[in-house]
Parts: C-alpha cells; structure tokens; sequence
C-alpha cells in the first residue's frame, strides 16, 4: 500500500473553494424558497423527482436512491410532506412491505409556483456569472465526476 496522495495547495484551495459554494449555493436556495414559498430545498426536490415521472409517483425505495436519502431519513421526510398535504402515501399491490409517494395537487401547485423564483435564483447566482465555455466545463467535471460516483469499482 502506497501512502496517502494528500492534496497540493492548488488542488485544496479548489477543494475547499468547491465545499464553501456548494454549501452557500445550497442555503442560499433554501431559504430563498423557504421566503418565497414555504417549501425547504429537500420538499422541492422530493416534488422535482415526483412530477418528473408521467404518474406523479415513484416507489419510496427508487426515490431513496434518486435522492441518495437513507430510507429512514427519507420516510421521516415524506412523512413531514404527507402531513401537509403536498404528497399522499399508496400502498404497492405487488409488495406488500413496498409503497409509492404520489404527488398532490397540492404538491403540483406548490412547485409550480415555487419553480419559476427558483430557476431565477438559479440563474442569478450561478448561470448568470458563467460564460458558455464556464458553463460547459462545468458540465464536463460534474458527468465525469457522476461517471466516478456511478462506477461499482468506486
């Protein structure tokens, strides 16, 4: 076994730049949300998986791994949107011990009016800094990070 490969200034430097904007990327769209309509990052992505799919619902486990939520913790959370009445709970015929999250129309009603002031905080703090190279090389280190993430030999 070799010894660690620590990072070089240059690379920690980009490392902690990365960790500081995900993060104040990350609460600055939570509260904007929070102030705008009342729904948390974590609601309106569990809605952003739900009403992409044609049905409005997905199986409780297959959100989990969209999400990469534990279980437990994803179930507490569908629990906290159940009883608002953004999503409802249905019972899987095939398995018994299996459940789908379905979106509501009240759900579909709180993203889409939540959508458009999100996609303009979106805009505003990252897309609207970036150059179209900016952009595109943006996308070029996620896929290939995601192609890392994604590899079982990870």
């Amino acid at each position: 076994m070799t010894g660690t490969r620590w990072l070089d200034e240059h690379e920690q430097r980009t490392w902690r730049a990365y960790l500081a904007m995900n993060a104040r990327l990350n609460a600055r769209l939570h509260r904007q949300l929070q102030a705008d309509s009342g729904l948390s990052l974590a609601d309106f992505d569990v809605l952003v998986q739900l009403t992409d799919r044609p049905d409005g619902r997905a199986r409780i486990s297959e959100l989990a791994g969209a999400m990469q939520w534990e279980k437990s913790r994803l179930s507490h959370h569908l629990g906290r949107m159940l009883r608002r009445g953004l999503i409802a709970r249905e019972e899987c015929p095939e398995d018994a011990r299996g459940a789908f999250a379905v979106v509501t129309e009240q759900g579909r009603d709180a993203i889409e009016q939540a959508a458009p002031r999100h996609v303009e905080t979106v805009r505003e703090l990252l897309f609207d800094q970036l150059d179209t190279d900016q952009v595109d090389a943006l996308g070029t280190i996620a896929d290939a990070v995601l192609d890392r993430l994604d590899d079982p030999r990870a």
